[in-house]
């Protein structure tokens, strides 16, 4: 005898593809969700690598910052112990200027003329005394300006007739006509400001006095 199914096949069917795209779904959704968890743990990752990396430069930019630190603080001690150094050797030069402009001065004072006076403020130099001429004076300058290591840029400035050898200015009286002058020059040093002022009056300091 032939068996008939009374079954809704169809209907069966039909539950079972739901149930297939349900399970489906699922699924599409389950690995959706690892596959998120994956993105989203590796993106994690990247931003602790790189959190890492970032303090790792800010550790090595903390050690370059006291470093630097430390070498500018190098350097200033450096450079006080030159500004040191340098003070010393000026104050050791300068100490010997006024013995080497007097030396100077003998040498080249020409013949008939006498200082009566010498005076150093820093680098400048006033010389003041007494010529026979207004020649001799000039050749005072020139031997000031060319022939010297340790002066420079001579200025005259002032010359005057005056009399001396008598107590009245009157040339009747046996006073004599000389020429008085003062004149500036300057230190030829390079640690310029030169030594503390110094002078030298009242005493000649020429080789060739005025006869």
């Amino acid at each position: 005898m032939p068996r008939i199914n009374l079954l809704p096949h169809r209907e069966m069917r039909r539950e079972r593809r739901k149930k297939d795209f349900v399970v489906l779904g699922v699924l599409t959704a389950i690995l959706a969700a690892l596959g998120c968890l994956l993105v989203a743990l590796a993106i994690d990752n990247r931003i602790e690598e790189q959190r890492a990396r970032n303090d790792f430069i800010r550790t090595e930019n903390a050690k370059l910052d006291e470093q630097i630190k430390e070498i500018a603080t190098l350097r200033a001690e450096i450079d006080a112990l030159r500004a040191r150094q340098a003070a010393v050797e000026s104050l050791q030069t300068n100490r010997t200027i006024p013995v080497h402009l007097m030396d100077e001065l003998v040498k080249h004072v020409p013949e008939g003329l006498y200082l009566k006076s010498m005076r150093q403020d820093e680098r400048k130099v006033t010389l003041v005394g007494y010529a026979q001429s207004n020649d001799r004076v000039s050749e005072l300058l020139r031997n000031l300006a060319n022939n010297t290591p340790w002066l420079e840029r001579p200025e005259l400035v002032e010359i005057k007739a005056v009399q001396v050898g008598s107590g009245k200015a009157n040339a009747n009286d046996g006073g004599r006509r000389l020429y008085e002058f003062s004149l500036n020059a300057l230190v030829r040093t390079n640690d310029a400001p030169a030594a503390a002022p110094a002078k030298v009056a009242g005493a000649p300091v020429a080789a060739n006095p005025v006869r």
